[in-house]
């Protein structure tokens, strides 16, 4: 028997989460690592949620909020081997090839600010993430005004285009 439940992630405005599928304890210390290697501005938490042994929710990070607030999220996901990354000062686009050149680190589910809701199947066994709604659904098909829109904040962001 499967049920199906979607859990909401709080990210408040400034704030980035990063969230994925790892498969090893050493997922925390390498995240870390990667990430504060990425930029000397960079704020994060980082939580992992072990599948077996304790099954504790391991966290790191260099700002304690972001890091409590991981390690909350990791929670609420009660997901096996997922990991949870809250950053400040900093977009995903700037860690994500870091983030998946990790060894351990099977998937990212999702890179966003957007409203966010992950969609968790339950087993007798536990549970596991099946998928995310990222963000609201499309008002329209854009047009030139909304082209120049795009392009002008991915300048403002420093992207060129």
């Amino acid at each position: 028997m499967v049920s199906f439940t979607t859990v909401r992630v709080d990210i408040p405005e400034g704030l980035n989460v990063i969230i994925g599928q790892s498969h090893f304890i050493k997922t925390v210390p390498d995240l870390y690592e990667a990430l504060v290697a990425s930029s000397p501005h960079l704020k994060f938490g980082i939580a992992f949620s072990e599948a077996s042994g304790h099954r504790l929710v391991r966290h790191e990070g260099n700002d304690k909020d972001l890091e409590k607030r991981a390690a909350e999220t990791a929670f609420a996901l009660a997901c096996g081997h997922v990991f949870v990354i809250f950053l400040k000062d900093g977009f995903p686009i700037n860690v994500l090839n870091a983030i998946k050149g990790i060894q351990e680190v099977c998937r990212i589910f999702c890179a966003t600010a957007n409203p966010l809701e992950m969609v968790v199947a339950s087993t007798e066994q536990g549970n596991g993430v099946m998928g995310v709604i990222d963000g609201l659904p499309p008002k329209a098909i854009e047009d030139e005004e909304g082209r120049a829109w795009r392009i002008d904040l991915l300048k403002k962001f420093g992207y060129k285009l």
